[in-house]
């Protein structure tokens, strides 16, 4: 990547935010100019990146003017309101959000699992859920080698996938509950310090929740298997940061766990952490701040033919947002796919 590019971040001061601007560092990701776009509400802050404090701007349509390349995290209203004026002024737009996940002109991708997607993006490039992305990285490995038939997951969804302010309240639950006072709720309907419920997005006429059927329907398109069987419990737990998931899995054949581990230890973006004499696997705040997806426990279902059980913790911000939008930035500059195929209006 030795073309350096000009990058502007959509929603530069929330949590994911913050975290793609430290990724970017980290990683030495070649960026010529800088700029970091948010709400009125947020103008004129300033950040810091390589020793130099950058303001902040107010988003804008001339503020997209240079720019190759935006790291979109600020919600689906704002990428919807926002996306095609940058693509228009002649940006590529990695979108944080669901506002495009699931439009078909659009490529959803995970770098480690479908990057040939990105040759064919029109603009917009949209960057999958939290758990639909630590899921896919851990299993699709597996997938590769023995076809699944059927997925079964249940996750544990830590405060951070709410945001920066979620994570301040269940610290500010947490010291109220423990001062004997009541835990005032404004991120969560209900008090998470202490607590867990199923999440809270709406739910279909199927008694699914929108956090579920992001992972059934995500999953099919990154893998590019439609009629994949998939079923989905999310849950939000009393856990700052990082989430956790236990995924039942059943092949279509035999798919032994000693191969299985082989194969996960070898995969990108996949720790294994197994220590069964100590019964040590993975926990959030292993995960928290590391990048790659911890994966353990893995071992035979003992109720069926050809399955296999495995847990696993991701750290959302990092893996479960910021760098997998990064790592799809590093490979627009590496296979030059910085021009977009069409005009933003195609999209």
């Amino acid at each position: 990547m030795s073309k350096s590019v000009n990058v502007a971040i959509l929603g530069a001061t929330g949590a994911v935010g913050a975290e793609l601007l430290q990724l970017l560092e980290e990683r030495d990701f070649p960026v010529k100019n800088l700029k970091l776009l948010a709400s009125p509400r947020s103008a004129g802050k300033t950040l810091r990146f390589k020793g130099e404090d950058i303001t902040v701007e107010v988003v804008s349509a001339e503020a997209f003017q240079g720019v190759d390349i935006v790291l979109a995290s600020a919600g689906g209203s704002t990428s919807k309101e926002w996306a095609a004026i940058a693509v228009a002024a002649g940006a590529v737009v990695i979108d944080n959000s669901s506002a495009f996940r699931m439009d078909p002109e659009v490529p959803l991708i995970v770098p480690e699992i479908n990057p040939e997607a990105a040759k064919d993006h029109k603009g917009i490039i949209a960057n999958p859920n939290c758990t639909t992305i630590l899921m896919g990285v851990a299993i699709y490995p597996l997938h590769k080698v023995q076809p699944i038939k059927r997925i079964v997951v249940s996750t544990y969804q830590s405060a951070s996938g709410a945001g920066a302010r979620a994570m301040a309240e269940v610290k500010q639950q947490t010291e109220a509950i423990l001062a004997g006072d009541a835990p005032k709720t404004e991120s969560f309907p209900y008090p998470l310090a202490f607590n867990l419920f199923p999440h809270n997005s709406p739910l279909d006429d199927q008694g699914y929740c929108q956090e579920e059927m992001k992972m059934v329907n995500e999953t099919r398109k990154i893998f590019g298997e439609p009629d994949l069987k998939i079923s989905a419990t999310c849950v939000r737990v009393p856990v700052l940061r990082a989430h956790s998931e236990a995924i039942n899995l059943e092949f279509e054949a035999n798919f032994e766990p000693a191969a299985a581990k082989e194969v996960l230890a070898t995969a990108p973006g996949v720790t294994v952490v197994e220590d069964w004499e100590k019964n040590y696997f993975p926990m959030p705040i292993d995960a928290t701040g590391k990048d790659p997806v911890l994966v353990g426990r893995i071992r035979r279902d003992i109720s069926q033919d050809h399955g296999l059980e495995l847990w696993l913790c991701g750290d959302q911000i990092r893996k479960g947002a910021a760098l997998n939008a990064v790592q799809i930035a590093e490979l627009l500059c590496e296979q030059d796919l910085l021009q977009s195929n069409a005009v933003a209006t195609a999209v």
